[in-house]
């Protein structure tokens, strides 16, 4: 699993974050806790689910890198939206792809 080096996470995990990123990486079931990556087509920026979702049987084992872990929905609706501000107010553009994939050669 590939963790963005500048993950997003909202101020209440930021304290919890490493030990949710072990847990993750040592495929623990973790129930309300949904992840952003992007996305795995090409017709979409960002994907969002639920951590959980990774334990199904026929669910891919390596995941597109994760950018983002929230513990509920609307927190993960929030970080993508300052994501797509972030990439606007630094590029005067909407392509979080690649603002992300350049970030994380850069650092």
């Amino acid at each position: 699993m590939h963790i963005y080096k500048y993950l997003y996470v909202p101020e209440g995990l930021q304290k919890k974050k490493e030990n949710l990123i072990k847990k993750l990486k040592n495929g623990k079931l973790l129930p309300g806790v949904y992840l952003i990556t992007l996305a795995s087509t090409d017709q979409n920026q960002l994907d969002i689910f639920p951590a959980c979702m990774r334990r199904q049987k026929n669910y891919p084992e390596e995941l597109p890198l994760v950018v983002g872990l929230t513990k509920d929905f609307e927190d993960a609706l929030e970080i993508v939206e300052g994501i797509t501000q972030e990439v606007y107010n630094e590029t005067k553009g909407a392509d979080i792809r690649s603002y992300i994939l350049e970030k994380e050669r850069e650092g």
